[in-house]
């Protein structure tokens, strides 16, 4: 177990007091060195309200330290007055280190003329690795005697890139065994090359927004006075790949930042293989971008160079690859999908939207929906920004699933139930979203499971019937105006939703009379 301390300073809007920059910092770095078995033994870093090359004694400013409650800040005072605390907190982490309780420090933006004389001197003596940021910092404290392993710059870094070059070099330093911390939460530890984060679900679903987007931009460019929006359609088409390529290497590399370059860059090059075209690019770019990045940083380049390189090289390579060999075979497969479907609607719309409508609800309920029917939904939506499948998830599930909902506003069998009927009908017919509102009635009942069934498939032949296509995850009152045939998709929309509401209205009455 090695021990190290950090010290420094920061100012500018970046560090507001009271903000959560300095301590999202800080936790960052103790959430790497918990990783690598190392312990933070002392903080001592200064936050001030503006730049330090500007500051003045009567700047406000903060020193965050660790305690036995954590991370913490000082009370807030003039940085005259936090000085004289942060040479008290100098005088103690220097004794520490004179006595051996420190084995490395941090630096970020150091002092070693002031408030970080005394822990520097204490370094320079006994010649601990010290690994930081801040150039002009740096150089004056390697003039000091002291033993800098690596130093990093800010441009183009962030929290977690610099966190993760600090305890890279301190832990080669001290010769433990360390894997960077690239998710969100500490359990998220990196492993392997990245595959195990592909998830096409996920990705699809964080996708969502652009794809209602387009659709409602669609709908706007039929009214005769914005028809001009159809340029701003079909930019949103070609945007499409871009942002699935985003979404899907920063999913993957875990980098943030970093990562969400890569994707731009790979979705840009991908985008005439389609929304595929941009999974694929994306996919590739996070991949890269994960295993550039930690090589980079095992060859201690400086921070700065390994965000640039990692994310500019990966995104470039994933995105060459889509561009000149994949983006064919993508759109080939894409077009190919939608052609399938096409093909089986066009055979018999009414018994291929009843079949749908029939199985949707076991497909959302085994999982199968997320994982397989939304990204065939969104293949649709990339060409007309309306989907055959979408318009069916609007009657068979939100409208169906409102129906019982309010079935059991109306009359429940347990007055209980009305509670918890009326948040899903209000969700889903204002949202277009919360299916699973209607989960405890299904599933309490055979019956009403049935008729859940029963409703959407009607629902389902109804789109069938009036050649519709268009989208959920939208308001109710708005879904008609993106579909193709708005007074079709209407009665496509009240119908199962009626009797669903009847059905279960029905169920309920004999149950209540039952008991």
């Amino acid at each position: 177990m090695k021990n190290i301390a950090i010290i420094g300073s920061s100012g500018g809007n970046l560090y507001n007091l009271g903000g959560k920059h300095p301590q999202q910092l800080l936790e960052e770095i103790e959430q790497q060195t918990d990783s690598a078995g190392i312990v933070i033994t002392a903080i001592q870093f200064i936050a001030a309200s503006e730049s330090m090359d500007t500051a003045k004694d009567s700047t406000k400013a903060s020193i965050w330290q660790k305690s036995e409650h954590g991370l913490s800040p000082s009370a807030e005072g003039s940085l005259a007055e936090i000085n004289q605390q942060a040479k008290q907190l100098d005088q103690a982490i220097a004794q520490q280190i004179e006595a051996g309780k420190i084995d490395g420090l941090i630096v970020m933006s150091g002092d070693p003329e002031g408030a970080n004389q005394q822990v520097l001197e204490a370094a320079a003596k006994t010649k601990i690795p010290i690994v930081g940021t801040g150039g002009t910092s740096m150089a004056a404290i390697a003039s000091k005697g002291c033993r800098v392993i690596s130093t990093s710059g800010t441009t183009g870094t962030t929290n977690r890139t610099r966190a993760v070059s600090f305890i890279t070099s301190l832990s080669k330093e001290f010769k433990l065994t360390y894997r960077p911390i690239l998710g969100s939460g500490k359990s998220q530890v990196s492993k392997g090359s990245g595959l195990r984060n592909i998830n096409i679900r996920g990705i699809m679903m964080a996708a969502l927004p652009g794809f209602i987007a387009m659709a409602l931009v669609l709908a706007l460019s039929k009214i005769p006075a914005l028809g001009f929006l159809e340029d701003v359609f079909q930019v949103l088409i070609g945007a499409l790949p871009v942002i699935i390529a985003v979404i899907a290497a920063k999913q993957v590399s875990e980098l943030d930042e970093v990562s969400i370059v890569a994707g731009v860059i790979a979705g840009v090059l991908s985008v005439d293989g389609g929304i595929i075209g941009g999974l694929i690019g994306g996919i590739m770019a996070g991949l890269l971008v994960r295993f550039l990045f930690k090589t980079f940083v095992e060859w201690r380049f400086p921070m700065t160079t390994v965000n640039i390189g990692a994310g500019g090289i990966a995104g470039l390579i994933a995105g060459l690859l889509v561009f000149y060999f994949i983006a064919p075979i993508a759109l080939f497969i894409g077009d190919g999908i939608k052609q399938l479907l096409e093909i089986t609607i066009a055979f018999n719309p009414i018994i291929a939207g009843a079949v749908a409508g029939l199985l949707i609800w076991p497909a959302i309920i085994g999982g199968v929906y997320h994982a397989a029917i939304l990204p065939i939904v969104l293949l649709d939506m990339e060409r007309t920004g309306a989907s055959f499948l979408g318009a069916i998830d609007m009657v068979g599930l939100v409208m169906v699933a409102a129906g019982i909902n309010l079935a059991n506003i109306i009359r429940p069998r347990d007055k209980g139930e009305a509670a918890v009927a009326a948040p899903g009908f209000a969700i889903n017919m204002g949202f277009g979203t919360f299916v699973e509102s209607a989960y405890p009635f299904m599933f309490s009942s055979k019956w009403i499971f049935g008729g859940a069934l029963i409703s959407a498939s009607v629902g389902g032949a109804l789109v069938g019937f009036f050649d519709i296509r268009g989208t959920a995850y939208v308001p109710t009152f708005t879904a008609p105006l993106l579909a193709n045939n708005p007074v079709g998709f209407i009665i496509a929309m009240v119908i199962p939703c009626l009797l669903a509401f009847l059905i279960t209205l029905t169920v309920n009455y004999f149950n209540r009379k039952s008991r």
